[in-house]
Parts: structure tokens; C-alpha cells; sequence
């Protein structure tokens, strides 16, 4: 499964790790996932996402959970 947040869609980033030297050496940033359980009354029942913080955060401060994946494209 890639890694990739199911409401914002980040991805993994490539970034260069420089040394004193000046040698650039290639490295992956990954996103902070989480796995979460929301439910959701309209279908009655849970569904787990996989979401990076940041999308979290969002999640929690909105009282619709149903509007909320609807805005970001996500179909139940």
C-alpha cells in the first residue's frame, strides 16, 4: 500500500542531504500517516482512512464528518 494521505494526497518527498563537502545524497520524506476510524452516521458505520496529521486536525475541527470527505473527493 503506497503512502499516500486519503484526503489531502500527500505524497513521499525527495529531498538531498547536502554535507559540509557539498556531496548531495538523495532521501525520502515521508508523510506522518495515521490510521484512523471515523464514523460516519449518514452510512452508519465506521470507516477507517488513512490520513496524515495535518488532515486530522481538519478532520476533528469540522462537527460533519459526511461534508468534510465530500469536499475533499472521497466517495463512501
Amino acid at each position: 500500500m503506497s503512502r499516500v494521505c486519503s484526503i489531502t494526497g500527500s505524497r513521499p518527498n525527495v529531498k538531498n542531504m547536502v554535507s559540509h563537502a557539498n556531496n548531495r545524497v538523495k532521501s525520502i520524506q515521508q508523510p506522518n500517516l495515521q490510521a484512523h476510524k471515523v464514523y460516519v452516521p449518514e452510512l452508519k458505520r465506521t470507516v477507517t482512512l488513512r490520513l496524515s496529521t495535518r488532515a486530522l486536525r481538519t478532520l476533528k475541527k469540522q462537527n460533519n464528518v459526511q461534508k468534510f470527505l465530500r469536499e475533499a473527493g472521497i466517495k463512501l
